[in-house]
């Protein structure tokens, strides 16, 4: 048996489609639905109603966030494996097929499916432009360490092992690498299904999607903390991200330079000039990707990736600042 879990949370937008998504899938399997509401505000328990028969229902009584509401769930399944889905992602007919399928070898302990999306935004299509291309990092991995619990499976057996997701993430902020960081390390297999597809709605606006980016690093560094190695290395991370990241660090020294000498003006212009220099070629990788793909978006990326990086370079350094303060 296989057990669909979806932890929900004022989703009363998309939580009908993901769940007809899910009890109309193409499989021979027998499989459960396992809905989780994180005490909604929204009017979602009355879309879930509508459910009420078909699926398995849960509350909680106050918020508790996705990694609790995903292990309330999986405490809940009787499935040997264990699937995941956001409630703001609608599954292919044949996605829960394909995520299982891996596990037909029995050293494989977690297998990550795909995000797709068929948004018009010119930010939604870069967002998916930018996965794409880490996708294409995962594929090229002899060993993964990674999975997003957008579309994520697991052996029951070995999420038990393991605790399930680490519940002192309050938010969807990096609870699924933790638990895949924890899985790899232990030796297991992880698998990255591309045909194990789920299509899901990316922040349409710019300022929604620098916020998400923002919020994203500034939980990173929690991840990090509890995995120092993984600051350098993961197989979904790209390392030129992570080069372009830190060359906003180096701001405030050329600041603090500036400060102490003033005299000495053509330091700051030589900083800008490389810094511009480095963040325009360093781009250049993802232009030519999205080129042929999407011909807009690779014009704008350059702009696009400059205030990505800004944005999460700030959302690192508040989640150092908050680190250290406590």
């Amino acid at each position: 048996m296989i057990s669909i879990i979806v932890p929900v949370f004022n989703s009363k937008r998309t939580i009908s489609p993901c769940l007809d998504s899910l009890l109309s899938q193409k499989t021979e399997k027998i499989f459960e639905v396992i809905a989780v509401n994180d005490a909604s505000t929204d009017g979602t328990k009355q879309e879930l109603e509508k459910f009420f028969g078909k699926i398995a229902y849960f509350e909680n009584n106050k918020n508790m966030g996705p990694a609790f509401s995903r292990n309330f769930g999986a405490k809940k399944a009787r499935g040997e494996i264990l699937c995941f889905i956001d409630s703001d992602c609608v599954a292919s007919k044949n996605w829960l097929f394909e995520m299982a399928k891996p596990f037909e070898d029995k050293g494989v302990a977690a297998v990550q499916g795909a995000y797709k999306t068929t948004q018009k935004s010119i930010v939604a299509r870069f967002a998916q432009e930018e996965i794409e291309q880490r996708y294409e990092k995962m594929r090229n991995s002899k060993q993964l360490d990674w999975v997003g619990s957008y579309s994520a499976a697991y052996n029951a057996k070995i999420f038990g092992e393991e605790k399930g997701f680490d519940e002192e993430f309050p938010t969807a902020s990096g609870e699924d690498p933790d638990l895949s960081f924890r899985i790899a390390k232990k030796g297991y297999k992880i698998i990255f299904n591309e045909k194990a597809i789920v299509y899901h709605k990316h922040p349409p606006a710019l300022w929604k999607y620098l916020k998400t980016k923002f919020f994203r690093a500034y939980y990173r560094i929690l991840l990090y903390k509890k995995h120092p190695d993984k600051a350098v290395n993961d197989s979904y991370t790209p390392q030129l991200l992570k080069a372009r990241v830190a060359s906003f660090f180096l701001f405030p020294c050329i600041l603090a330079f500036a400060v102490f000498f003033p005299d000495f003006p053509q330091i700051i212009a030589l900083y800008a000039f490389f810094f511009l220099l480095f963040n325009f070629t360093t781009s250049m990788p993802f232009f030519f990707s999205a080129l042929g793909k999407d011909p807009l978006v690779a014009l704008l990326s350059p702009v696009l990736l400059f205030l990505r990086d800004f944005f999460f370079a700030l959302g690192l350094a508040a989640g150092l600042v908050k680190t250290v303060i406590k």
